[in-house]
């Protein structure tokens, strides 16, 4: 695979965590009914989402930091909550684990060979 089809995967998975983030805590399983303020979540992960869109290297790599949040809250709330929660949970796990993958493929995919590295800096 080249570094276009792992900018296409983190770009779907990140946009999808943004949807599944907004759309559980605000109507499907909120922890409070009427949503709550934990959608604030998803607000965060519009900041790398130019940069995912864009190929923007250095974005790729703060993004697989941050990203392991999200993989946590999943795995936590997978294992503690029930019903339609717990199956959300498992979805953002997965996009999340998706997102990771594909960024670090990316980073690899994208980096420079020392060779050319070198004589990029003489």
């Amino acid at each position: 695979m080249t570094a276009r089809h792992y900018q296409f995967a983190a770009s779907a998975s990140l946009i999808a965590l943004i949807f599944l983030g907004l759309g559980w805590e605000l109507w499907w399983a909120p922890l409070k009914p009427g949503g709550t303020w934990l959608a604030l979540k998803s607000i965060l992960l519009l900041v790398p989402l130019f940069g995912i869109l864009h190929g923007k290297r250095y974005t790729y790599k703060w993004t697989s930091l941050l990203v392991q949040l999200y993989l946590l809250e999943g795995l936590v709330r997978a294992t503690s909550d029930s019903g339609l929660a717990q199956r959300l949970a498992i979805v953002e796990t997965l996009l999340a684990t998706i997102l990771f993958v594909s960024v670090i493929l990316y980073i690899r995919a994208t980096r420079q060979a020392p060779v050319e590295k070198a004589t990029s800096a003489n």
